[in-house]
C-alpha cells in the first residue's frame, strides 16, 4: 500500500483549517485508516474543529473493541461530533464551529467509507474517475432534486453552504459506502479546496499517471495554479502498491 498526502493553505487564506490523518498500520481493529477534515468557524475555531474532531475519532477507534469496520467508523464519527459540539457550546470563542469528515479503511479488497459534509472520496480505475461520497451541501441537494444542473452548481454562489457537519449538533447522520477495489484502482480523499479548483479530467490524469511520484503534491500545485481560493487537503491511496511513503 502506498499513501501520499499533502495539504496547503492555498493562495487566499491566512490559516489552514484542513486536517488529515493517515496510517497504513492498524488503528485499533482497523487494518489502516485515512481521514480528511475541513473545519469551519471564525478565527481559530475551524482549525480547532477539524484537528480536535480527527484526534477524537482516532482515539475512539483505537479503543473500540468492535470488528465491524462500519460500526467502528460510526462510533468514531459520533464521538468526534459530540466532542466538537460540547466544546463549541462551552467556549464562546469556538461557538458555531464544525467540520466535514471523510473516513476510509481498506479491508480485504474493499474500501469502507464514512462521510459527513462536502469533503469527497473518489476512486480512479480503468473506467475513469468516480465520486463515491455524496456532498451534504445545499447545492448538491438542489442538483439531486433536479433544481440545478451539475454545470450550474459548479459556479453557484452558495456552493459552500453545507447541510451536515461534525460538531454542529448533539446528533449526527453519517453516510456509509463500501466499494470493491479493482486490481489497479486507487482512491483519493480531498477537501473542496481541491475539487472546486481542479476538474475531474485533470484529477484523473494525475491519479492514473505512472510518471508522477507525488500525486498529492501535484494536485495541490494544480489547485493553487488555478487560483487556490481555499485550503487544500489531498490523500491518495494506492492499495495494491507495495511501496509505503
Amino acid at each position: 500500500m502506498k499513501v501520499i498526502a499533502a495539504t496547503d493553505v492555498g493562495r487566499k487564506r491566512d490559516m489552514n483549517q484542513d486536517y488529515m490523518f493517515t496510517s497504513t498500520e492498524p488503528v485499533g481493529n482497523l487494518p489502516n485508516l485515512f481521514v480528511v477534515a475541513d473545519g469551519m468557524g471564525g478565527h481559530n475555531a475551524g482549525d480547532y474543529a477539524s484537528r480536535y474532531g480527527v484526534t477524537t475519532l482516532v482515539e475512539t477507534i483505537k479503543n473500540d473493541k468492535n470488528f465491524n469496520p462500519v460500526k467502528i467508523m460510526q462510533a468514531g464519527v459520533e464521538a468526534a461530533n459530540l466532542a466538537v459540539y460540547e466544546k463549541s457550546v462551552s467556549d464562546p470563542l469556538l461557538s458555531g464551529m464544525g467540520s466535514t469528515m471523510v473516513v476510509a479503511t481498506v479491508v480485504g479488497g474493499y474500501v469502507f467509507v464514512a462521510n459527513v459534509g462536502d469533503s469527497r472520496m473518489y476512486i480512479a480505475d480503468n473506467d475513469g474517475l468516480s465520486q463515491i461520497t455524496h456532498d451534504h451541501s445545499l447545492i448538491a441537494e438542489m442538483v439531486r432534486l433536479g433544481e440545478l444542473s451539475p454545470e450550474e452548481a459548479k459556479h453557484h454562489p452558495d456552493k459552500n453552504i453545507i447541510t451536515r457537519a461534525v460538531g454542529t449538533g448533539e446528533d449526527i447522520r453519517v453516510d456509509f459506502f463500501d466499494v470493491k477495489l479493482e486490481e489497479n484502482a486507487c482512491f483519493m480523499m480531498c477537501s473542496d479546496g481541491l475539487y472546486n479548483m481542479v476538474g475531474e479530467s485533470a484529477i484523473y490524469k494525475v491519479l492514473s499517471s505512472n510518471d508522477i511520484d507525488d500525486k498529492a503534491a501535484k494536485l495541490v500545485e494544480l489547485a493553487n495554479e488555478n487560483g487556490g481560493l481555499d485550503n487544500i487537503a489531498v490523500v491518495v491511496v494506492e492499495p495494491f502498491t507495495d511501496e509505503v511513503n
